[in-house]
């Protein structure tokens, strides 16, 4: 049997890795920025109809609801990487006709699968229960005072019994892209995101519920999601078989070894997360501080528009992993060099191009959340110019982040993340009291120079060490 009849992107590697690398990279990009633009377009009913004072609200709410978002991208990434690597590992052992591991790589996909559903459940339902107890103290620990309080809290609560699927929504797609189906984990977010559009009009524009709508048209789409997304992997039980993995309820079990896997290899995910959370908190605590809520309205709109990007990024870094964990499995590692560098070619010139579309157009841009309010148009638009102009080195973290989560490096790829909210804290605190509101506008855009500059020459090092180690092995039976 030849290996392109046992696994796609061993055809691909072979024949065109620029096709391997689009085959994923387009349908995850796709369904990014549905994600970004259902957000986008949450901010512009919110801002066009509640004004300045709905998009401080929730500005405030979002760290915290994405704070679980990147558990769930952080099981997803752990897992997902782990079922690509062990698929890599299965086809290589194919290739030299061992066949003595087939078994036991059959049992970890089992088990991984099922280590990864009893995390989703146990930091769901620990999130609910945080989410119940805090909500209101993580609001005030960010300013929020007066209507922008009331509205932020209107939006919390119909998560605080739905935690579960906002992170099952979040790790599901993941989870069925590295199960060889980019097209259908594309489809599920893009139907969520159709639904909560049109939820959203229900909720907000017909119904007046304000941000409380806006909440339950957001975990109405993600029941959605996570329900067809668990429909689709316990197809593999059924006779209308569905999904490609090969699973069995007698080899389902939880794996402490493996949890703690997901978990490393995801953490760089979560943390990235954490650390736009956290950040986002300061900013909006700062802004409250040394601006208004009109300030924090507008770092609302300015965050829509870096948001939509990110979700680029995030999705060409998700597209890349499954091809890159997969040759880092059957040991390609020129190929996996290929497929990075197009990744980066790709996630740069994304960043330039809409950071200059978002500096030629400004104010027609911002006037789609709110075109009545001047001072709103002129603190975004000030906003714009000062937070962004290295968004695309942003975007290069992110990818630097998913590559070494790709090749089984968690502690590296963690180690980018920490520091990328290391390298801010400081700047967040001197340059405020200097600079005043620019100061809190500027502390990001520096921060992402100064991660280049480390990040970049570490990425190169990773690669150039590998392919020497490739070139040693290649050369060790002749010796």
């Amino acid at each position: 049997m030849q290996a392109s009849e046992l696994h796609p992107i061993s055809d691909s590697s072979k024949q065109n890795i620029n096709r391997t690398f689009w085959r994923y990279a387009i349908p995850s990009v796709a369904a990014m920025l549905v994600n970004g633009f259902y957000q986008i377009v949450d901010g512009i009913f919110i801002g066009q109809y509640l004004g300045y004072e709905g998009l401080a609200g929730i500005n405030m709410a979002w760290p915290i609801i994405y704070l679980f978002a990147g558990i769930g991208l952080m099981i997803g990434m752990g897992s997902g990487s782990l079922l690509s690597i062990n698929r890599g590992q299965q086809q290589a052992s194919t290739n030299i006709d061992t066949g003595k591991n087939t078994h036991a790589q059959s049992l970890k996909t089992n088990h991984t699968l099922a280590t990864a559903t009893v995390l989703i459940i146990g930091f769901g339902l620990l999130g609910s229960l945080m989410l119940s107890m805090s909500g209101t103290g993580l609001l005030l620990a960010q300013g929020a005072t007066g209507s922008t309080l009331i509205l932020a809290q209107e939006y919390l609560d119909p998560f605080s019994w739905s935690v579960i699927f906002t992170i099952l929504a979040a790790a599901i797609p993941i989870l069925i892209r590295n199960d060889e189906s980019p097209n259908l984990a594309t489809s599920l977010m893009v139907m969520g995101a159709c639904l909560n559009i049109l939820l959203d009009y229900i909720f907000i524009v017909q119904m007046n519920m304000a941000l409380h709508g806006a909440a339950i048209a957001t975990v109405a789409a993600q029941i959605a999601v996570a329900t067809c997304g668990v429909i689709y992997f316990l197809s593999s039980f059924t006779k209308v078989k569905i999904s490609k993995l090969t699973l069995k309820f007698a080899s389902m079990r939880f794996d402490f070894k493996l949890a703690r896997q997901i978990l490393l290899l995801g953490s760089s995910s979560f943390v990235m997360y954490l650390y736009t959370s956290f950040v986002f908190a300061l900013h909006n605590r700062l802004f409250m501080e040394y601006g208004s809520p009109v300030t924090v309205g507008a770092f609302a709109i300015v965050g829509y528009l870096m948001v939509l990007y990110y979700f680029v990024a995030e999705g060409l870094g998700e597209g890349m992993q499954p091809p890159v964990s997969y040759f880092f499995g059957a040991k390609q590692t020129e190929n996996i060099e290929k497929v990075l560098v197009l990744a980066t070619k790709v996630t740069i010139t994304a960043g330039i191009v809409w950071l200059l579309i978002l500096n030629l157009f400004p104010s027609s841009i911002i006037g789609l959340f709110n075109a009545e309010d001047t001072k709103l148009i002129q603190e975004a638009t000030s906003g714009i110019r000062l937070h962004l102009f290295a968004m695309f080195l942003d975007g290069y973290l992110v990818l630097a982040i998913m590559f070494f989560m790709a090749v089984n490096q968690g502690k590296k790829a963690l180690a980018i993340s920490v520091a990328n909210m290391f390298v801010q804290l400081p700047l967040l605190y001197f340059l405020p009291p200097w600079l005043g509101v620019k100061g809190v506008w500027l502390a990001m855009p520096i921060s992402n120079v100064l991660m280049f500059i480390i990040v970049a020459p570490m990425v190169w090092h990773h690669l150039k060490a590998d392919k020497e180690r490739e070139v040693d092995r290649l050369l060790e039976p002749r010796n």
